[in-house]
């Protein structure tokens, strides 16, 4: 995710490249360009064509305009949504450390596993979200068995609860503490599954089919409105709308997939880092340094 804490001037945002779409529908841009370019000379050097009136276009465009503005508000819905359900993990994860601090007191090394397990568990999910091997960090909290399970992030919840089961029945965990400490999990459970439903089901197909395809009609018809009165222009005035139609596509379709490595998805690298320097001092370590954006892009 593209950050930064100052105040960016109109100048670097005018020409900053990074964390924009431009690269991505620059060759939409230069297709509609020439295309535009193409219209012209025939009319101008060729033969006149059949030209139409401008208003037209623009009632089409307000309606695509307003579909585009639909869909990125779905689209941010969902990046937004998930941004609140990493937000609760990493509540649950804190609170359940205090909560293995007073109900575990008298058995430090089931409040470690706990603990540890639920490091795992969070590095696990955010593999499983991306679809990623297991990395470093990964494997510094979550052993083979773990890492080899049909679902790893479940394996890693469901160990928490064994490990649980088997302090109660050691007596070192009240009937009490055993329900806190489950209600807890059933929270992170639910985080989870909201995280795993935003990942698995994107936004309908036939909306990202019909959003490109009347961008491209429209963008290739429009020159046909403004040659007459815009002339020469009419090439740049076509760059103009072909960026902000395809670049409002682009933009859905990095937001509908928040838990992406692309550069304005969510930094769950970062996060998870974050819940680390939460778990340190109840483990008894050093807390990490936190993540640092690297030219403004946080992972």
């Amino acid at each position: 995710m593209i950050v930064g804490r100052r105040k960016r001037s109109s100048i670097e945002l005018l020409f900053s490249l990074r964390g924009s779409v431009v690269p991505h529908i620059l060759p939409w841009i230069g297709v509609m360009t020439l295309s535009a370019v193409l219209v012209v000379w025939v009319n101008v050097a060729l033969f006149p064509l059949q030209l139409t009136n401008a208003s037209a276009f623009a009632v089409f465009g307000v309606a695509l305009s307003l579909f585009l503005g639909f869909r990125n508000n779905a689209a941010y819905e969902r990046w937004w949504e998930g941004r609140k359900l990493w937000g609760q993990l990493i509540a649950d994860s804190r609170a359940l450390a205090r909560e293995t601090d007073l109900f575990l007191a008298r058995d430090l090394e089931t409040r470690d596993a706990v603990l540890r397990l639920q490091m795992a568990f969070m590095h696990l999910h955010r593999l499983n979200l991306r679809h990623l091997p297991p990395d470093d960090a990964a494997r510094r909290w979550a052993d083979e068995s773990l890492i080899d399970a049909p679902h790893p992030p479940c394996a890693a919840l469901d160990r928490i609860a064994d490990v649980l089961v088997a302090a109660q029945q050691a007596g070192d965990l009240d009937g009490f503490g055993a329900r806190a400490l489950t209600e807890r999990l059933g929270s992170i459970t639910q985080a989870q599954a909201g995280c795993e439903r935003i990942a698995t089901t994107p936004l309908p197909f036939v909306y990202s089919l019909l959003i490109y395809r009347t961008s491209v009609l429209y963008c290739l018809l429009v020159p046909f409105g403004m040659v007459e009165t815009a002339g020469w222009l009419t090439p740049v005035l076509a760059a103009v709308i072909a960026y902000v139609f395809f670049g409002l596509a682009e933009v859905t379709e990095e937001l509908d997939r928040p838990f992406g490595e692309t550069v304005n998805g969510l930094p769950l690298d970062s996060m998870c880092r974050l819940v680390e320097i939460s778990m340190a001092p109840h483990l008894g370590q050093d807390p990490p340094e936190p993540l640092e954006p690297v030219k403004s892009y946080l992972s």
